[in-house]
C-alpha cells in the first residue's frame, strides 16, 4: 500500500546464538532434500540439505516460510510493529518469536550472530554489495529474474521459497487453494468493473498505484485499472504516482480501496471535502483501510498465507461498494 521510496519505512507503507536457539527456528522436518540451484537476479545459488535456521531479509518471506512448515530464526521489520513482525496469520503458525531484524540498515552482525543456513531476500532490492556480505555468512538466494524489485507475485515467491526450503511439493500444494479462493469471489463481481488502489498519506497527500501485492489483489478479481487512472502510470515499473488536487478525479473507479496512513489511519476516516465530492465517495464505493488494519496488513503483504484472510475481509466490503446502492455502508476495516 506505499511507495518504493518508503517501502522500507512502513510507512504512507518482513544473534539468536546457542543459548537461545530454542526459542526460534523450529521445523517440520521433510526427507533431507537433494541439493539445487536457484537463479536469480544477483546470480545462482546451491543450496543442500534441508535448511533449518532461516533468516528472511525481505519484507514478506516469512509467511511463506511458516506457510512451508519453518519458523526464520530471524526476520525483517516492515509495518505493523507486531512482535517478531509476524501478522496474526503468520504468528499462529510459528514454533516461537524470531529475533527482529531493522527495516532500514540491518546489521550483519546481527544476521550473522543468528548462525543461518539460509538467508532469504526474494521480496526485496538487494545490492550486489549486500548479497556478496549476505553470501558469506550463509547461502542467500535473491530477488527473482524477470520482475520488478519487491515485484514478483506471490506464486513466484512461493515456488523459490519451496525450493529453497526442498520442500517444493509442499509449496506448489500451498497456491491452488488461494487460487481458488479468487476465483470464487471473482464469480460473485460483476464483468467489466474498474477497480483503483490509492492511499492518503500523513500529510495529507494521495498518491495511485498500479504494481504491487493489492493491485494484483483487484487484478486478479478481473477489476481494471479505470482509464483515466492507467493513463497516469508509465516505464515498465508503473511507480507510483502521487496526485495533485486537480487530478483526484482518476480516484473515481468502480471500486476504490484507500489506504489511510497517520492521522487518518487513527480516524479510520478522510476527511476531505474535495474527497469527499468525488463519485466514488458520494456513491459509497470507498473502502477505506486504516494502516493497521488487519485487512490492509493482508492486502500489503500478498502472501500466500495472507491472501485468504485478504479475500475473507474483502468480500463483504467489495459487495457493499459494487452493489450500485449508496445507503449501503462499507463495513470499516
Amino acid at each position: 500500500m506505499i511507495t518504493r521510496r518508503s517501502l522500507l519505512t512502513g510507512a504512507g507503507a518482513l544473534g539468536l546464538g546457542a543459548a537461545l536457539a530454542g526459542c526460534a527456528g523450529g521445523t517440520t522436518a521433510p526427507p533431507q532434500a537433494s541439493t539445487r540451484t536457484i537463479t536469480h537476479k544477483l546470480g545462482t545459488t546451491e543450496i543442500s540439505g534441508t535448511p533449518q535456521r532461516v533468516v528472511t531479509m525481505g519484507l514478506t518471506e516469512q509467511d511463506y516460510v511458516l506457510a512451508l512448515g519453518v519458523t526464520p530464526v530471524g526476520v525483517r521489520e516492515w509495518f505493523g510493529g507486531r512482535p517478531g513482525a509476524l501478522w496474526p496469520w503468520a504468528a499462529e503458525r510459528a514454533d516461537g518469536v524470531p529475533e527482529v531484524l531493522a527495516v532500514t540498515e540491518p546489521s550483519y552482525e546481527q544476521v550473522a550472530a543468528l548462525a543461518p543456513d539460509l538467508v532469504l531476500g526474494v521480496n526485496y532490492s538487494m545490492t550486489p554489495e549486500e548479497y556478496a556480505t549476505l553470501s558469506a555468512i550463509a547461502p542467500t538466494v535473491g530477488p527473482p529474474v524477470g520482475h520488478a524489485d519487491y515485484g514478483a507475485p506471490w506464486q513466484v515467491i512461493t515456488e523459490v521459497v519451496g525450493t529453497a526450503l526442498g520442500r517444493e511439493e509442499q509449496a506448489a500444494a500451498l497456491v491452488a487453494p488461494v487460487e481458488q479462493g479468487f476465483a470464487d469471489l471473482r464469480s460473485t463481481i460483476p464483468a467489466g468493473r474498474t477497480g483503483l488502489l490509492a492511499a492518503r498519506l500523513e500529510d495529507g497527500t494521495y498518491y495511485a498505484y498500479a504494481e504491487g501485492p493489492a493491485p494484483a489483489f483487484l487484478a486478479d478479481l478481473g477489476l481494471a485499472l479505470p482509464p483515466a487512472a492507467e493513463a497516469l502510470f508509465t516505464g515498465p515499473d508503473r511507480p507510483p504516482v502521487e496526485l495533485s488536487p486537480e487530478q483526484l478525479g482518476v480516484l473515481d473507479a468502480d471500486v476504490l480501496v484507500l489506504g489511510l496512513y497517520g492521522a487518518f489511519a487513527t480516524t479510520g476516516t478522510v476527511d476531505d471535502p474535495v474527497f469527499g465530492n468525488l463519485r466514488v465517495a458520494r456513491e459509497g464505493r470507498a473502502i477505506l483501510l486504516p494502516e493497521q488494519s488487519t485487512t490492509n496488513g493482508a492486502l500489503s503483504f500478498g502472501s500466500v498465507l495472507s491472501l485468504p484472510v485478504a479475500l475473507a475481509e474483502m468480500r463483504p466490503r467489495l459487495a457493499a461498494a459494487l452493489d450500485g446502492d449508496p445507503a449501503t455502508a462499507v463495513p470499516p476495516a
